[in-house]
C-alpha cells in the first residue's frame, strides 16, 4: 500500500458542492462540463477524477500510490521473465526488487529535497513526511540502480545482466506509474489549446483548475510504452551480440533523450537555461554512451558469448 497526496474537503450543509461550483464555472466559460469520472469534450479534456482513493485511519491511499505499486510489480515480473535467460531464480529477483524499491524511494526523496530545499528550511522533519508527496523520478532511477548494484555484489550476480533486463522492465513500470500521475494532475504542463489539452477540476487535484495544459505525463506514458517495445526488441535481438549491460544502457540513453525533450513542456524552474530534469537527462546520456563504449572496446566476441551464458 502506498501513501500519497490528498486534502480533506469537508462538505458544508446547505452549500453547493465544490464540484457543482466548478461545473457552473465551466458552463459560464462556455465549456461543456462532463459527468461521471472521466469527462471528455472537444477542445479540452476535463478531468474530474479524485486523486484520493480511500482513507484507512491516518493513511490516505491514492491512485498515484496504487499505480506506483502496480508499476513496481509489472517491472519485477518483466525482470523475472528476462533474467530467467541468465539462470537467475525468481525468488532472488523479488529479493533484489525490494532492495531496488527501497533505494529508489530514498533516492527519489533525497533528490527532490535537494532540488526544493527551500521548502524544508526550518522544517527539516518534513523530509520524512512522504504522505505530503514530493519525489524525483531521476532520483528514483539513480537510487534503484545503486540498490540493484549493491544487491548483485552481495549475491554474486553479474550486475550488467540485471541492467539489461532493467531496460524493458523499468520502461513498462514507468508507463503504468504514469497513469497515477495523469489522475492526480501532477507535473503541470505548459498552456495549450490543442484538442487533447487537459483541465483538472476536481477539488483535490494537484493540477491547476481553469487552465488548459499539455498532458505532459500522458506523453511520457506513450513514450515509455514505445521505449518498452524498442527495449524488448533490442534485448531479444542483441543480448547475445553485445556485452552484458550495453542493451540496458541503450534503454537508459533513449529514455533520457525522450525525457529531455518532453521536459520542455513542463513548468519546472530553469537552471542555466534548462530544467533540472534536462540536466539529469544529459548526464545519463553521456554516462550511457561512455560506459557502453568502454564495455564494447573491452569485450571480444568470444567473451560476449561466455558472459551472456546462463549463470550456475
Amino acid at each position: 500500500m502506498a501513501v500519497g497526496y490528498g486534502r480533506a474537503s469537508p462538505a458544508c450543509p446547505g452549500a453547493p458542492s465544490r464540484r457543482s461550483a466548478r461545473r457552473a464555472l465551466l458552463e459560464k466559460q462556455g465549456r461543456q462540463p462532463a459527468g461521471g469520472s472521466l469527462p471528455v469534450i472537444l477542445g479540452t479534456i476535463v478531468i474530474d477524477l479524485n486523486p484520493n482513493l480511500l482513507q484507512i485511519g491516518p493513511v490516505l491511499v491514492t491512485w498515484h500510490g496504487v499505480f506506483s505499486l502496480l508499476g513496481i510489480l509489472a517491472a519485477a515480473r518483466i525482470g523475472q521473465l528476462l533474467l530467467r535467460d541468465y539462470g537467475v531464480p525468481a525468488d532472488r529477483i523479488y529479493d533484489m526488487a525490494v532492495w531496488m524499491v527501497i533505494a529508489g524511494l530514498i533516492g527519489a526523496r533525497l533528490l527532490f529535497v535537494w532540488e526544493n530545499y527551500q521548502l524544508f528550511v526550518g522544517a527539516w522533519q518534513r523530509i520524512f513526511l512522504l504522505n505530503e508527496g514530493g519525489i524525483s523520478q531521476w532520483g528514483g532511477i539513480f537510487g534503484a540502480l545503486l540498490g540493484g548494484y549493491l544487491w548483485c555484489r552481495r549475491n554474486g550476480v553479474d550486475y550488467r545482466q540485471v541492467l539489461d533486463a532493467a531496460g524493458p522492465a523499468n520502461a513498462l513500470g514507468f508507463a503504468v506509474g504514469r497513469i497515477g500521475d495523469i489522475i492526480n494532475g501532477e507535473h503541470h504542463g505548459t498552456p495549450s489549446n490543442l484538442p487533447w489539452a487537459v483541465d483538472y477540476v476536481n477539488p483535490n487535484t494537484l493540477g491547476e483548475p481553469g487552465k488548459s495544459v499539455h498532458p505532459e505525463v500522458a506523453y511520457e506514458l506513450l513514450w515509455n510504452l514505445l521505449v518498452f517495445g524498442v527495449a524488448m526488441v533490442t534485448y531479444r535481438t542483441f543480448k547475445r551480440r553485445l556485452p552484458p549491460g550495453v542493451t540496458g544502457l541503450i534503454w537508459l540513453a533513449v529514455y533520457a533523450a525522450g525525457r529531455f525533450f518532453l521536459s520542455y513542456l513542463r513548468t519546472d524552474s530553469l537552471v542555466f537555461g534548462l530544467r533540472q530534469a534536462q540536466w539529469a537527462s544529459l548526464a545519463m546520456i553521456a554516462v550511457s554512451v561512455v560506459v557502453s563504449g568502454i564495455w564494447m572496446l573491452r569485450r571480444t566476441p568470444e567473451k560476449v558469448e561466455s558472459e551472456a551464458a546462463p549463470v550456475g
